[in-house]
């Protein structure tokens, strides 16, 4: 679920912080440019983890910042294909269920990747599953749910402005999680305890 990944990049240094050690110039910047970004065919990057190597740093004309070349590695979310996780339902549709994390919530379980015997109760906007004639298991907003990593998804979203000259956020997200539930040990933790 959480990896390392080492990254190399050309990191702008201010003026105004060459006053400070380098390494923790650095570390600030990498923080400013990469903590809860996604990273294409990467995952969410989350955190620095350290710095594995510094070149000297170079100054371009007409700028008064210093460019230093680095490698450096990352902490990082992705989770594998087939990994269960839990989180917590955040919304119930005809679609299917929307899941989130406590730093991620682009995770959906399609209806079809569900139980079978699973049908919407729109009044009470929540899943519900018959395993048998007698009982039904209800999948509540705000329950902890386990669920299976089926397909990861990364998109292209560029910043789009209105008239106003603002920038809008996008209804696409750069990073997606298709996950299912229809095995035992799978749907509402309260069901397996």
């Amino acid at each position: 679920m959480f990896i390392l990944s080492i990254l190399s990049d050309l990191i702008r240094i201010p003026p105004h912080t060459f006053n400070v050690p380098i390494q923790e110039a650095l570390k600030n910047e990498i923080h400013q440019k990469y903590s809860n970004k996604v990273l294409a065919n990467v995952g969410l990057v989350l955190s620095l983890w350290d710095i594995m190597d510094i070149k000297e740093g170079l100054l371009r004309p007409g700028d008064g910042a210093s460019y230093v070349e680095i490698k450096f590695r990352m902490v990082v979310w992705k989770p594998f294909i087939g990994e269960i996780v839990e989180g917590t339902v955040n919304d119930c549709t005809l679609e299917g269920i929307k899941v989130k994390l406590e730093f991620f919530d682009d995770i959906f379980i399609p209806q079809k990747m569900l139980f079978e015997n699973c049908e919407f109760k729109g009044v009470e906007k929540a899943w519900v599953w018959k395993p048998d004639e007698d009982t039904e298991l209800f999948i509540d907003i705000g329950e902890k749910i386990r669920f299976r990593v089926e397909e990861e998804a990364f998109f292209n979203v560029k910043p789009k402005t209105n008239i106003n000259n603002e920038v809008e956020k996008s209804s696409t997200p750069p990073y997606a999680i298709v996950a299912s539930c229809q095995t035992d040990g799978m749907g509402c933790v309260s069901w397996w305890d």
